[in-house]
């Protein structure tokens, strides 16, 4: 057994908000109590005791859209790349990136990923995988990583005919064997979704495909109306707007995620809204590449379930949440926007939407709830209390002073050293992987 106690818990559970000089006792895989350090000590004399020394204990982050394959970009110069606009960055840059990738290097890339989040407190991600030169096996490569590092993952691979038919169709049964291996799993660690790119990429042809080879248990997660190209290529092509064009496709529903979502208008967040059709939201990413801001705001106050994810950007969840929260005041010209709307998405909806994949609880410290527990070192300057707390995490806290963090029952990391990884070996095997990659990618 295991007990993370000496702090302020905040389990995100409405019955009991906080628990002062408070305890999380976990057993295997699960929370079995919280409750008084003291007390659960007493309790449980014979349990491994992590000392938070007055920090903040919570649940671990859930990212709700990773993109694994972008780690070897940091730094990465591409001769000729002088994006104009978001086609030429997909092209120029992400698409040139996923080509040269070896089945080595999306491995590498996920521990990258992986050991990075850990320190982040991030213990559950929905990553969309892209390896043009090496589809085959990519998915599985991911989940040994996963395994090797302890992170909760639900895997795609995007779908896209962007490299003809032949790669479109084994990017489908890249999903559909990996999904059908997930289904089989049993740890609830592991998870599988049928990946897409984006509809502009994508013929009705390898739609109808993706759909015959989609197991009935799982949904698609895919890029919608991310840029404006998007919309324009689906109204030219199709004669109608991209939800509506996924929706004739049989693509929305409860299972399935949808990504940015830029670009829709009223009638396509009815036609989400009433599918219980996922949203999720990427705010770093939308700006960097200068695609515009979403309507997230208005997509939470109907009620469609929108989560927050990174698309790679950054691991950090609390990053992302800060950049949410000042995209929206700015773009909608109020100071009151956002305040409650991203918690809600980064706390409450990415629980929901990990909930629809995974059996265990998460998000969320209480009995029986996942065992996926951090410690934050925060020393508060004012006063600090259940009906503040976001208050706190979004002006005083990033995720790297999570010091200790704990996934389904395992310790990945405490007092900021990762226990399961050798992070110098594959950092070393990583920055090697990266050379050879851009030695590629530049001739």
């Amino acid at each position: 057994m295991l007990i993370l106690g000496n702090g302020k818990v905040f389990t995100r559970d409405a019955a009991c908000p906080i628990i002062e000089n408070g305890a999380v006792v976990i057993d295997g895989t699960t929370i079995c109590q919280l409750g008084n350090t003291g007390e659960m000590k007493k309790k449980y004399p014979e349990a491994e005791f992590i000392d938070a020394k007055g920090g903040l204990i919570m649940p671990g982050f859930i990212n709700a859209h990773e993109h694994i394959y972008s780690s070897f970009a940091r730094g990465l110069s591409i001769k000729g790349y002088d994006p104009k606009g978001f086609l030429d960055i997909l092209d120029g840059q992400w698409w040139t990136i996923d080509r040269n990738l070896t089945l080595q290097d999306t491995y590498l890339s996920a521990m990258a990923t992986y050991i990075e989040c850990i320190r982040c407190g991030v213990t559950t991600i929905f990553d969309h995988h892209a390896s043009f030169g090496s589809i085959r096996g990519s998915l599985f490569e991911i989940e040994k990583a996963a395994k090797e590092a302890g992170v909760r993952s639900c895997l795609c691979y995007e779908i896209s005919d962007r490299d003809g038919e032949e790669k479109a169709k084994e990017s489908v049964m890249e999903n559909a064997e990996f999904i059908r291996h997930a289904l089989k799993d049993d740890s609830d660690m592991i998870a599988g979704m049928m990946g897409m790119h984006a509809q502009f990429t994508i013929s009705d042809a390898t739609m109808e495909l993706a759909a015959a080879n989609k197991p009935d248990e799982v949904g698609y997660h895919i890029h919608v109306a991310e840029g404006i190209e998007d919309l324009h290529h689906c109204l030219k092509h199709y004669g109608k707007r991209i939800v509506d064009r996924l929706m004739d496709h049989g693509i929305l529903g409860e299972k399935t995620l949808l990504g940015h979502c830029i670009y829709i208008n009223s009638h396509e967040m009815d036609l989400i809204k009433e599918t219980g059709t996922m949203v999720v939201h990427n705010p770093e990413s939308n700006m960097g590449n200068a695609c515009g801001c979403p309507p997230t705001m208005e997509l939470v106050h109907r009620g469609i379930l929108t989560g927050l994810g990174t698309d790679g950007y950054t691991h950090d969840m609390l990053e992302s949440w800060k950049v949410a929260n000042i995209l929206h005041k700015h773009h909608l010209c109020d100071p009151n926007a956002a305040w409650g709307e991203v918690p809600q998405m980064l706390f409450e909806n990415n629980a929901k939407i990990a909930g629809r994949y995974f059996k265990n609880e998460l998000g969320v410290l209480k009995e029986g709830a996942a065992a996926d527990v951090i410690i934050v070192d925060y020393d508060p300057l004012t006063p600090l209390n259940e009906n503040n707390i976001n208050g706190h995490l979004l002006f005083g806290v990033t995720g790297h002073d999570v010091v200790t963090t704990v996934a389904n029952g395992e310790v990945l990391m405490k007092d900021r050293r990762l226990t399961k990884i050798d992070v110098e070996k594959v950092m070393a095997d990583c920055r090697q992987a990266a050379k050879g990659l851009a030695d590629r990618i530049n001739g």
